[in-house]
C-alpha cells in the first residue's frame, strides 16, 4: 500500500504543471496507447470467439461428436448403450449410428462424402438446420436420404429426386469384376448449416445404411455420444475403455480446422498485445523525462525526510495511474465497441457479407478481466526502473547548482 503523501504527490505529478505541456502530452499519449490497445484486443478477441462458437455450433452440432465402437467397427446393436458409454454422453442419451464413406451420383454429377445412418428423431441436432422435409419421417426400407444445401445445389437435386449411393468399402467380387455396394435413394430433405458440412454429409435411416454397407443384422458402427461442449473430447479420449472398445471423435475430420482458428486467435491476441507493450514503453520514456525534470524537487523531498521507498512510490503511482486509467477505459470501450460493432459497420455502409449476415460476437468476461489485469501489471512493471532511478537521486548533487 502506497503512503498517502506519495500517492498525493504522484497524482499531482500526473496532472503536471500548466506550463509543462510536452510532459503532459507524453503522459496522455501513454494512456491513450494503452486504451487503444486494450480496446482493440477485446474487440478482436470477441469477434474471434464468435467465429469459433459459430463453427462449433454449425459443424460440431451436426457431425457426430464422438463414437465409441468395437475395434472392428462392427458393434452389436442393443436397446441401450453400456453403462460406461451412458456416463460419457452428458448432453443426451447415446444413439446407435452407422457411419462410412460413400459416393453419391445424380444425373449430372458425382461426389463423395460421409454417410451416416441414424434413428429418426425430432431431437437430432441436424433437425435444427433442416430447410426441407422432416428428419423424423425417415422410414426403414424406404431408402431416403437427406443432403446438404451445397451438395444439392452442385448436383442439381431436390426433394423427390433419385440418386445412387455407392459404398466402395462394401464392394463384392463378381464375374464382371469388383463392384461397390450401391442402391437408389430418394432425396427426402435438405439441411443448411452454412458451413462446408453441407457439401459432404448425407443422412439416412440406420437400417438402410447398414444394408447398404452390408452389415450383418443387428450390427452397427457404434454408439454416438453427445456433449454440451464438443471440446471435452480431448479429456474424455484419455479415459481408459473396456477391452475391445475404441474411441473416435470429430477431431479426426475437423481437428485441423479448429486448431487453425485457435492459432489465428492466439496470433491476433499476441500482435494486438504488442500495442499494449509499446504503450507501456511510452510510460517508461515519460517517467524518465519526469524524473530528469524533477530531480531538484526529489532532492528537496529527501532533505525533508522522505525515504527512498516513498520517492519510488511517487513515480510508481504516476506511471501506474496512466496504465490503470487506460486499461479500464479501454476495457469499457472494447465491450461497447464489440456489442455495437455490427450496427457501426451498417451505419458506415460497410458490408462484410455478400448475402446479408453479421459478424458473430461473443464477449467473454473472464477474457476481458485477464486482458485488463495484464495491461495494469505491464504498466506497473514499466514504472519500476524510472522509479528506482528517482529514488537513487543524491540530494547534494542535485542541489549543487541550484
Amino acid at each position: 500500500m502506497f503512503h498517502p503523501v506519495s500517492t498525493f504527490i504522484g497524482l499531482r505529478y500526473l496532472r503536471g504543471r500548466s506550463g509543462d505541456r510536452f510532459s503532459r502530452f507524453v503522459s496522455y499519449m501513454s494512456t491513450a496507447g494503452i486504451t487503444i490497445g486494450v480496446m482493440s484486443l477485446i474487440t478482436v478477441l470477441s469477434v474471434m470467439n464468435g467465429f469459433e462458437a459459430q463453427l462449433k455450433g454449425r459443424i460440431l452440432g451436426v457431425l457426430p461428436q464422438a463414437i465409441v465402437s468395437q475395434h472392428d467397427g462392427k458393434t452389436p446393436r442393443t436397446e441401450q448403450a453400456p453403462e460406461f458409454i451412458q456416463a460419457m454422453s452428458t448432453a443426451a442419451h447415446p444413439e446407435p449410428i452407422v457411419q462410412g464413406e460413400a459416393v453419391i451420383q445424380s444425373a449430372k454429377q458425382l461426389s463423395a462424402g460421409l454417410l451416416i445412418g441414424i434413428k429418426p428423431s425430432d431431437h437430432d441436432p441436424v433437425e435444427n438446420y433442416v430447410v426441407a422435409g422432416r428428419l423424423s419421417k425417415l422410414k426403414s426400407g424406404a431408402y431416403q436420404v437427406f443432403v446438404g444445401s451445397t451438395l444439392a445445389r452442385s448436383m442439381d437435386i431436390g426433394p423427390g429426386d433419385k440418386v445412387r449411393l455407392m459404398v466402395t468399402s462394401a464392394s463384392q467380387f463378381t464375374p464382371l469384376g469388383r463392384i461397390p455396394s450401391q442402391r437408389i435413394f430418394t432425396v427426402a430433405g435438405i439441411y443448411n448449416t452454412g458451413s462446408d458440412v453441407d457439401g459432404q454429409l448425407m443422412l439416412t435411416h440406420i437400417d438402410d445404411a447398414a444394408r447398404l454397407m452390408r452389415l450383418k443384422s443387428g450390427t452397427m458402427t457404434g454408439w454416438r455420444l453427445f456433449f454440451d461442449d464438443p471440446f471435452v473430447v480431448g479429456e474424455l479420449s484419455q479415459q481408459p475403455l473396456p477391452q475391445g472398445w475404441q474411441w473416435q471423435d470429430w477431431r479426426d475430420q475437423r481437428g485441423e480446422l479448429f486448431q487453425a482458428v485457435r492459432m489465428e486467435k492466439n496470433m491476433m491476441g499476441l500482435m494486438l498485445g504488442l500495442i499494449v507493450g509499446v504503450a507501456a514503453f511510452n510510460i517508461i520514456s515519460a517517467l524518465i523525462m519526469v524524473v530528469m525534470e524533477k530531480q531538484a524537487e526529489v532532492a528537496i523531498l529527501k532533505t525533508q525526510g522522505m525515504t527512498d521507498r516513498q520517492v519510488m512510490s511517487i513515480f510508481m503511482v504516476q506511471g501506474a495511474s496512466s496504465g490503470i486509467v487506460g486499461a479500464l477505459i479501454g476495457g469499457l470501450l472494447g465491450v461497447l465497441l464489440a456489442n455495437n460493432l455490427n450496427s457501426l459497420l451498417e451505419s458506415a455502409g460497410i458490408a462484410l457479407f455478400s448475402v446479408g449476415g453479421s459478424l458473430p460476437v461473443v464477449i467473454n468476461p473472464v477474457q476481458i478481466l485477464v486482458v485488463v489485469t495484464l495491461a495494469v501489471m505491464l504498466s506497473l512493471l514499466a514504472t519500476l526502473f524510472p522509479s528506482y532511478r528517482a529514488s537513487s537521486v543524491k540530494p547534494a548533487e542535485a542541489l549543487r547548482y541550484e
